[in-house]
């Protein structure tokens, strides 16, 4: 398999490492010196693209993705706004996308806890909701997209929680606090408090690795198929 690194930084480089191992090919890189300069061309040199950029090129190289009809897989968060404008494009050029918050399979496995548990907890009001999620320094979104879709299992099963915020500390909103130290690859906290007891549950990755893995494992999954994939269909 022929692969397209959009972004070449700390996990484009574990993405690279796996893909090797695994026997694939790393036909384009891509970071700060060539993003505005790759070509269509280049792109399709490859059989797939792997797009762990920043938050402000990710759309644009989906765009590219799909205009050169090359599959993409995206690890890139804090575009998720736009979520909408890419599936019409993606499903209007009969394109290839697949897309998470986290490729890591511990971490995929830890969604199944967290909407199991909210939906145990929506019966005990008694009990308040917190996150705390802890990234390393150079993450540009906050909160987490790992977060934010944890947040949001939260918000679909506990019916006295309307919203999420990292600012705002009140009944009916799901505080996320978000931390920014050294380089932690992250840790993911979601804590039930009560005048009795507290109930916990954490995911905390060692490295990089799981999340490359997985998104390898996407990439291979992808080829040959058209249309919008997530880990719940890999998984």
């Amino acid at each position: 398999m022929k692969i397209a690194l959009l972004g070449y930084g700390k996990m484009g480089k574990e993405i690279e490492a796996i893909a090797l191992q695994r026997g694939h090919q790393i036909v384009l890189k891509v970071d700060e010196h060539n993003a505005s300069t790759f070509t269509q061309e280049e792109l399709q040199s490859a059989d797939v693209a792997i797009e762990f950029s920043t938050p402000h090129t990710v759309i644009e190289n989906i765009k590219k993705c799909i205009a050169a009809k090359v599959p993409v897989v995206i690890g890139t968060t804090g575009w998720y706004e736009e979520f909408e404008m890419i599936q019409e494009l993606c499903l209007q050029k009969e394109g290839s996308l697949f897309h998470a918050t986290n490729f890591s399979l511990g971490v995929n496995l830890f969604f199944k806890v967290n909407s199991f548990l909210a939906e145990l907890m929506n019966k005990y009001a008694s009990y308040d909701v917190e996150m705390e999620e802890i990234h390393h320094i150079h993450k540009l979104d906050k909160p987490s997209g790992t977060a934010i879709s944890l947040a949001n299992q939260v918000l679909e099963k506990i019916e006295r929680k309307k919203n999420w915020s990292i600012t705002a500390q009140n009944p009916d909103t799901l505080y996320i606090k978000d931390v920014r130290e050294g380089e932690v690859p992250g840790t993911h906290i979601i804590k039930y408090k009560s005048a009795v007891d507290d109930i916990e549950i954490m995911h905390k990755a060692h490295n990089r690795k799981g999340f490359a893995l997985g998104a390898v494992l996407a990439a291979e999954f992808i080829i040959g198929k058209k249309g919008i994939f997530t880990m719940n269909d890999l998984i």
